[in-house]
């Protein structure tokens, strides 16, 4: 499966479904990102049932900054719409297919609750 380009228009239709999310944020100017995407689209065609999404930070201003991106690349994961690993760098291949096979393995019902007892210690 090819890699998709996010905008601020389809990024929250397209991360806030069921299943996994990759999201990639880079940039043209960016040699890391450069090197980083050539993996990132080989891992993408290994796994179909993930959606690999790519975010240019230059033209997607908003989407950096709502995400707080202060370094190229990050790669984010989504499941079932919740972001579960965000790191800025340029993974090496089996550190993708590591993350890959750890963000299956979540128990998202742990997750949620986590997220709700977290929510509720900080008010």
């Amino acid at each position: 499966m090819a890699t998709v380009e996010l905008t601020t228009e389809n990024f929250d239709k397209v991360t806030g479904g069921d299943g996994i999310v990759l999201v990639d944020f880079w940039a043209s100017w960016c040699g890391p990102c450069l090197r980083f995407a050539p993996v990132y689209d080989k891992q993408s065609e290994k796994h179909e049932d993930v959606v690999f999404g790519k975010v240019d930070t230059e033209a997607q201003v908003e989407l950096a900054a709502r995400y707080d991106i202060r370094s190229i690349p990050t790669l984010m994961a989504l499941r079932d719409g919740v972001i579960v690993f965000s790191q800025p760098g340029a993974l090496p291949e089996s550190a993708v297919e590591s993350l890959i096979s750890q963000v299956r393995a979540l128990d998202m019902d742990d997750v949620r609750k986590q997220l709700a007892e977290h929510a509720s210690h900080e008010h």
